[in-house]
């Protein structure tokens, strides 16, 4: 049966419609029309803005759960329950830096996920770090990439949807990226305190995208441009966290005048994302959730407290951005990012993963191949 979506302004990825309906066919989008055709089914959102799912490319955790060396498919599933009743349908579920064994479970728990609703694969952030940037990242874990771990990527990147790989130039060798890209992998550069021209090679050598941009990465200077320098003067993606905490405001809409539409929204959070936890442990450190960061006792930030919503909010109210941008930077941007064509567009073929959102971007409602999740 025919399912038609009224009363909301729609955002098909490109451009927001004020008038018109939305129409799905169980699990796909079938397409825009200017009325609600007989025998329709018809769901009144009665206002707000209804998009394709956000899709979040950096999840460290969700629901009280962490991704780390325990984490199994049941743990998988429950933090992609979290994030779709956070208005996020598709996830990479993140783990940080951490040994050889607890990244081969991880990806093993990862392959056993095919099919769960919201997951798309696994980011794995590091071990293969420059521990001159390592963040929150334990540096006693951090290490070069070693034969053993690129035949586990490789084979990661075969067997999972998608696979995003961050590492450093410093910890790899150009034909280890040659090789990730050519298996698939999304390389991704970050932590890394490399020149722009190690930059510059690890992108011929087939990295295509930035993690969390200006965070943890050697900076743009008068006379060594860094990685940032590397990303505002490439075709590259990068990832962004828009909390106004890790970017400053200024300093994004400098980068978004620089790479207009390179750049994606990640919301890069933690175990805390859906929850009212105030403290939880990251590799047996105590993280702390204090007026809307996330540190640990140091006070070294260590992810973000943050939802896509709320990073969308940020740069409409904050940044200035028109929201068809902001949105395309939570669904297409992201979507194409791993290659996925069925995701991040209402167009027809899509996947019905849809999220309706206020005009000040709350979460009204959430659906996920066409099962309404919120």
């Amino acid at each position: 049966m025919t399912t038609a979506f009224i009363g909301a302004r729609i955002f098909d990825g490109m451009v927001l419609h004020d008038d018109a309906v939305l129409l799905t066919d169980g699990a796909a989008v079938t397409g825009l029309a200017a009325s609600v055709p007989s025998g329709a089914e018809v769901i009144d959102l009665a206002g707000g803005i209804l998009s394709s799912g956000l899709i979040d490319l950096q999840v460290n955790g969700g629901g009280g759960l962490m991704v780390d060396g325990h984490t199994d498919p049941q743990t998988l599933r429950a933090i992609c329950l979290t994030h779709a009743r956070l208005g996020t349908t598709g996830l990479l579920p993140t783990l940080i830096t951490d040994s050889f064994d607890a990244t081969a479970r991880v990806i093993e728990a990862g392959v056993a996920s095919i099919g769960v609703p919201g997951f798309l694969g696994l980011h794995l952030e590091g071990p293969h770090l420059d521990p001159r940037r390592k963040g929150a990242h334990d540096p006693a874990l951090i290490r070069p990439m070693e034969d053993r771990d690129l035949a586990m990527l490789i084979s990661a990147a075969r067997r999972l949807p998608a696979l995003m790989i961050t590492l450093a130039p410093s910890a790899v060798r150009a034909d280890q990226i040659a090789a990730l890209a050519e298996a698939g992998a999304v390389v991704s550069l970050g932590h890394t305190d490399c020149t722009y021209a190690e930059a510059e090679a690890a992108i011929v050598a087939g990295a295509r995208c930035a993690t969390h941009l200006f965070n943890a990465m050697s900076q743009l200077g008068n006379r060594e441009p860094g990685l940032v320098g590397a990303v505002l003067s490439n075709d590259i993606a990068a990832g962004v966290i828009a909390d106004a905490i890790h970017v400053a405001p200024a300093t994004l809409r400098i980068a978004l005048s620089a790479r207009p539409d390179g750049l994606f929204l990640v919301s890069d959070c933690m175990a805390a994302a859906g929850t009212d936890q105030t403290e939880f442990t990251l590799g047996g450190r105590k993280i702390l959730r204090r007026d809307g960061r996330l540190t640990l006792e140091d006070g070294t930030l260590a992810g973000a407290d943050l939802s896509l919503p709320q990073a969308i909010a940020v740069m409409v109210h904050k940044i200035g951005l028109p929201p068809e941008r902001a949105l395309a930077m939570a669904t297409r941007a992201p979507a194409q990012v791993i290659g996925r064509d069925d995701l991040g567009q209402l167009r027809s073929g899509a996947r019905t993963d849809l999220v309706h959102l206020s005009d000040t971007f709350d979460v009204k409602g959430v659906w996920q191949g066409g099962e309404k999740r919120l």
